[in-house]
C-alpha cells in the first residue's frame, strides 16, 4: 500500500512538473499600429513578431529569463520576460509610453517597468548635467531616493528583476558621478571642437518655410540676437526642452533677440516616412503643444546648408547669433540650463 502511495505520489509531481511551460506566450494589441511587425531582442536574442491588420498580435517565445526591448517600427519600451509567462500588452501609439499596460501572468512586474519609465521623464531635470557639481549631487541623492521608494513599493515583482534594480538602485550615485565627471570632459571637448566658429559669420538659412506663413531668412532678423533651437518632433530631449524655451521666450519677451526654432524632420518617426508626412506632423505638434517664436522647416534636413555649416549631427542643439550676424555660441547652453539666463545677462539682451 505504501508503494502504491508513493508511486502515485512521484507519478503526481512529474505530472506537475510537465505542466510547466518551458515558453512564454506574448500577445496584444496595438491601437494606430507603426508597423506589420515588432521586435523582441536583447544582447543575445531577437525575435520578430508579425502584427495583425486590427492591431493584435501573439506569439510563443522561448527565452531566458530577463529584461527585453519592445519595439513596434517607431518607438520602444523595456519589458521582461521568462518563461511561463501569459502575458497580455496593450498601447496606444499616438501616447506610446503613457498607455502601456499588461495583463495576465507577468503582468505585475511589466506594468511595474511601464509606470518606472513614466516617472523617469519627469525626474531627471534636463538641465541635470549642467549644474554645479554640487548641486549635481543633492539632485542624485534626491533621485535615488525616489527610485528607491519606487522600487519597494512594488515588492510583488519578479525577484529575479528586483534583485537586479535594487543592484542598481544601490550603486546609483556612483554611476551617475562617474557620468558627471565623463560629461565634463565631453563638454570641453566640443568646446574646443566647435571654437572656430566662435566670432565669425554665420552660415545662413534662406526662405525656410514658416509655420504661420510664408518663407523667414536669417537675414529677416538682422539686427538683433537670434536663439536658434534645431530640433524634430520624434527627438524627446527637444521636446522635452519645449517648456523650459517657452519660459525664457517669455522672460525676453519684447527684448532684443529673436527665438527661432528650425525643424529637421525628413520623415523619421512617421508610417509614411516621407518628409511631407513629417511636415504634417511638425505642424500638428506646434498647434498642439502652442510652440511660441518663429517656427521653421528646413529646405533639406540634415543635408541643409546652415545645419552643415554649423557641423550639427544630433539634436537638439542651440545656436547664439548676434545682431551683425556673427556666432556668439555654436553650441549654446539649453533653455533648461541656469547657463543660458547668465550667457545671455553676460551680453546684456
Amino acid at each position: 500500500m505504501k508503494k502504491t502511495i508513493f508511486l502515485l505520489c512521484a507519478l503526481s509531481l512529474m505530472a506537475c512538473k510537465n505542466d510547466i511551460k518551458n515558453y512564454a506566450t506574448f500577445s496584444g494589441t496595438i491601437t494606430d499600429k507603426n508597423s506589420d511587425s515588432i521586435m523582441i531582442r536583447n544582447k543575445t536574442y531577437s525575435k520578430t513578431i508579425k502584427v495583425n491588420e486590427d492591431g493584435t498580435f501573439r506569439d510563443t517565445l522561448k527565452i531566458d529569463a530577463g529584461k527585453y526591448n519592445f519595439y513596434d517600427g517607431a518607438e520602444s519600451t523595456t519589458i521582461f520576460l521568462r518563461n511561463g509567462y501569459d502575458l497580455n500588452m496593450t498601447l496606444d501609439t499616438k501616447m506610446f509610453d503613457e498607455t502601456i499596460s499588461y495583463t495576465g501572468n507577468g503582468a505585475e512586474t511589466n506594468n511595474y517597468l511601464a509606470k518606472k519609465a513614466l516617472m523617469e521623464e519627469t525626474i531627471y531635470p534636463p538641465s541635470l548635467f549642467d549644474s554645479e557639481e554640487a548641486d549635481f549631487k543633492a539632485k542624485i541623492s534626491e533621485i535615488n531616493s525616489e527610485l528607491a521608494t519606487f522600487l519597494e513599493s512594488h515588492k510583488d515583482i519578479d525577484t529575479a528583476l528586483y534583485a537586479t534594480e535594487k543592484s542598481e538602485i544601490d550603486n546609483f550615485k556612483e554611476v551617475m558621478h562617474g557620468y558627471f565627471a565623463k560629461q565634463k570632459e565631453f563638454a570641453d571637448k566640443r568646446a574646443a571642437e566647435f571654437a572656430d566658429l566662435v566670432g565669425i559669420s554665420s552660415p545662413v538659412f534662406n526662405q525656410y518655410e514658416n509655420y504661420k506663413g510664408g518663407t523667414t531668412s536669417l537675414s529677416d532678423l538682422s539686427g538683433k540676437y537670434v536663439y536658434i533651437d534645431v530640433w524634430a518632433t520624434w527627438c524627446g530631449p527637444c521636446i522635452a526642452e519645449i517648456p523650459s524655451l517657452k519660459e525664457v521666450e517669455k522672460a525676453y519677451h519684447g527684448k532684443n533677440i529673436e527665438f527661432v526654432s528650425i525643424s529637421v524632420d525628413n520623415g523619421r518617426g512617421y508610417k509614411e516616412k516621407t518628409v511631407e508626412a513629417s511636415k504634417e506632423g511638425w505642424k500638428k505638434m506646434i498647434a498642439e503643444k502652442d510652440l511660441g517664436g518663429i517656427q521653421l522647416f528646413a529646405d533639406k534636413a540634415w543635408e541643409s546648408d546652415f545645419i552643415q555649416g554649423l557641423r550639427i549631427n544630433s539634436i537638439p542643439r542651440f545656436i547664439l547669433i548676434d545682431p551683425n550676424g556673427n556666432i556668439v555660441n555654436p553650441d549654446a547652453p539649453r533653455p533648461s540650463s541656469p547657463k543660458l539666463t547668465k550667457l545671455f545677462e553676460s551680453l546684456n539682451i
